[in-house]
């Protein structure tokens, strides 16, 4: 429930000076949802429908506001002015504040270079689409106009195609839409967030959306993707082909598109040159991903990475190291960069007021439908106009048969007020047409003047008769919109910026990175510390160096390529590559693994396991006496995930973490004082990570398992007479293992 505080009433004037306000102070209750029905509902249909999303001309209200006014300000044709007159001119439609309706030009205009065909005209600093760090000019410093594009918005908008209202105050009329003569919501792309929805249109090249709307109205049955290949957008690239995805957005309106950086290498310089990006990006994301990437040691190729974007446009310049292939090394930036995107789509477009998700098929579709009205509207408005000057002109081709008879009628009338109804009786004319005639200059009351305006009354006749056609027939009306769409088409039409890239599957694999072979020494402490020593560093070495109260817990011999897992005690592992850590000296500290693999908050190391294939097996013994045999290729992995949960059952407190070959002796001992030994092939692997177990040591009340160790050779004649046949099994006391209780780290290859 919302508690509404009511404001205290003003006091009502009273006799008694101390009357008492009417319900000062009191909590009114309301429920949450009329709160949200009558504060915020309006609110969020008021960002849907007036702010975020596109309607069917392509363009949102502030965009619409923004043109007409550069429209109304002769922008179309005459030179350029200064951008804040602009703003100034659009805050009497846009009251929203001219910081919010400048960055709206800037993103309209050529030199931002965010629309594929822009529809302002630019002079000056517009700073760049594709840079987040290129700031545009304040608006006093740039100059602007429209673009010639522009006609095709404004074409016979003052002939009544479209409706006007009222700006916010009432004193100007506005469009609600333009008469775009082309399908321009899918020629620019939009984006817009509203509330609970948003929009995603991506732009597609302006001859091949002709085209296929062309063919669509001849053919609603046409295959869209052959006409219309896929999008094209203003900063180039290339798009990853793929046609199963395309026909999804073009019957949904919903779908991603893979787009990849272009570049091109310099030998002589050995130096990549990346020139085009993916729209959703920037100079700078790139950049700052690919230094994080050498950073944390997966891109080793590259000496050097620079922006040399400067005035002939984007250009992000890779020095690679002496040997490497440009071309490999690029497709492993695709992979681990913003080089190689994706774009989200979501065509939501307004229609008639109500957001719709819609494919390119509806959407050419709507945009037929909104056309053909435009049409129709702009054919019966100069239909009436021709009809008005079709009656005047037989009202003047009445008199043209006595000129001399009106002259008398005028001249004869005694008051002005009478001239017209005396022409409407003599020559049996209506009031509109005495009216024009009475406005005729006395010095075109001659025979020739009227002949030549009466000679127009048969092509209007027939301009009537052809419009009045035109309105009749469906064909008629789109044979005019297709003649308009070739028109524009011819005149606006540019080759494609982003080029097609087919490829197969194995494109998008990720390659075994080559990395050296080389053996390795592992070390991890007990509060978490490890460290990858060669060989010869560490015969070189002196004690090693660990933190105050610190151990070493574990020790392995291994190779470079091989794989870690670090298992945690929040029954969670971490894999990584050995071949991740650099290599360090027995005086360092190391590298501190909840750090470096990001464990959960309060999360500690407490085993690891090092392997090159996932042949071993693990053995978790447990607290209660139970233990859990698991094959570690369990824990592999085809997605190169870097956390896996439930590693191992939480039920009981996990005490030791052995890895182990087939047929290994296990001693166990408990806190009473008891040993067995006993045979890990007594024990069926489970495939479940976190399996319970089976029980394998029988405990006393209030014992636990203390230790559990690999019997080495050397051991077996020590613990024999702890040796098990069957488990569970509760074991004899053990006297002389005291010695065994000193080990403190594994000894493994």
């Amino acid at each position: 429930m919302a508690r509404k505080k009511t404001p205290p009433k003003a006091p009502k004037k009273s006799a008694m000076p101390n009357a008492e306000i009417e319900n000062s102070g009191v909590v009114v209750e309301q429920k949450i949802t009329e709160t949200l029905e009558t504060n915020y509902m309006p609110y969020a249909m008021s960002v849907i429908v007036s702010r975020a999303l596109p309607e069917i001309d392509g363009f949102k209200p502030s965009h619409r506001k923004l043109l007409y006014t550069m429209y109304k300000m002769g922008l179309l044709t005459g030179q350029k002015t200064k951008s804040a007159n602009v703003v100034g001119q659009t805050m009497k439609l846009n009251p929203h504040g001219d910081a919010a309706i400048y960055e709206t030009m800037v993103r309209l205009s050529r030199g931002n270079e965010a629309l594929l065909h822009p529809y302002v005209d630019s002079k000056g600093n517009f700073g760049k689409a594709y840079s987040r760090e290129m700031a545009y000019a304040a608006s006093r410093y740039t100059e602007v106009k429209l673009d010639p594009i522009c006609n095709e918005l404004f074409r016979d908008i003052d002939k009544d195609t479209v409706d006007f209202v009222p700006n916010y105050d009432n004193t100007l009329m506005e469009p609600t839409l333009f008469p775009t003569t082309f399908p321009s919501v899918l020629v620019n792309s939009n984006v817009g967030i509203a509330v609970s929805m948003a929009s995603n249109v991506c732009s597609f090249n302006l001859s091949e959306i002709c085209e296929t709307t062309i063919a669509l109205i001849k053919n609603p049955e046409h295959d869209a993707i052959s006409t219309l290949k896929g999008p094209d957008f203003s900063g180039g690239g290339y798009m990853l082909y793929d046609e199963e995805e395309l026909r999804r957005i073009y019957q949904t309106g919903r779908g991603s598109i893979r787009v990849r950086s272009r570049y091109n290498y310099d030998s002589e310089a050995n130096c990549i040159e990346v020139t085009e990006i993916p729209p959703t990006t920037t100079v700078e994301a790139i950049i700052d991903k690919i230094a994080e990437m050498i950073k944390i040691g997966k891109i080793r190729e590259i000496a050097y990475i620079r922006d040399e974007t400067d005035i002939n446009g984007l250009k992000i310049a890779i020095d690679i190291k002496r040997g490497v292939d440009p071309d490999k090394l690029m497709q492993k930036l695709y992979k681990l960069t913003p080089l190689q995107d994706n774009y989200s789509c979501n065509f939501n477009i307004l229609i008639g007021g109500t957001p719709k998700v819609m494919g390119v098929y509806e959407i050419l579709s709507e945009w037929t439908a909104f056309r053909t009205e435009c049409v129709k509207r702009r054919v019966y408005h100069d239909l009436e106009k021709k009809k008005a000057k079709l009656h005047l002109l037989k009202g003047l081709g009445k008199i043209l048969l006595d000129i001399d008879k009106a002259i008398k009628v005028v001249r004869e009338t005694e008051e002005e007020a009478d001239v017209v109804s005396n022409l409407m009786i003599e020559f049996g004319i209506d009031e509109i047409q005495a009216e024009y005639v009475a406005e005729i200059k006395l010095r075109h009351l001659n025979k020739e003047y009227i002949l030549n305006r009466i000679s127009e009354t048969e092509q209007l006749e027939k301009d009537i008769a052809e419009m009045e056609d035109i309105l009749s027939s469906e064909k008629k009306v789109q044979k005019i919109i297709i003649d308009e769409l070739k028109e524009v088409s011819k005149k606006y039409g540019k080759p494609r910026k982003t080029m097609f890239y087919y490829t197969g599957e194995e494109e998008y694999t990720e390659e075994a990175e080559e990395v050296p072979d080389y053996p390795v020494h592992l070390f991890l402490s007990r509060s978490g510390y490890f460290k990858k020593i060669t060989p010869q560093s560490l015969r070189m070495s002196g004690e090693q160096k660990l933190k105050e109260g610190d151990v070493m817990e574990t020790t392995l011999l291994s190779t470079n390529r091989a794989e870690v897992l670090f298992f945690s005690d929040k029954a969670q592992v971490y894999k990584a590559k050995v071949s991740q850590f650099d290599d360090t000296k027995a005086r360092d500290f190391g590298e501190y693994i909840p750090v470096k693999l990001g464990f959960d908050e309060g999360e500690n190391v407490f085993a690891m396991v090092v392997t090159t294939d996932y042949s071993e097996t693990l053995m978790f013994v447990f607290e209660n006496g139970k233990i859990a045999k698991v094959p570690l290729n369990s824990y592999e992995t085809k997605l190169n995930r870097k956390k896996l949960t439930n590693a191992y059952s939480d039920k009981s407190p996990l005490k030791k973490l052995l890895v182990i070959k087939e047929n290994t002796d296990i001693l166990m001992k408990s806190t009473n004082g008891r040993a067995i030994v006993f045979n890990s092939g007594m024990i069926l692997p489970k495939t479940t990570k976190n399996t319970i177990g089976v029980s394998v040591m029988t405990l006393k009340a209030k014992s636990l398992v203390e230790s559990a160790y690999i019997v080495t050779d050397e051991m077996q004649e020590n613990v024999a007479r702890y040796r098990v046949k069957t488990i569970p099994a509760a074991g004899s006391f053990a006297k002389d293992l005291d010695d065994y209780d000193q080990i403190t780290f594994d000894e493994t290859t």
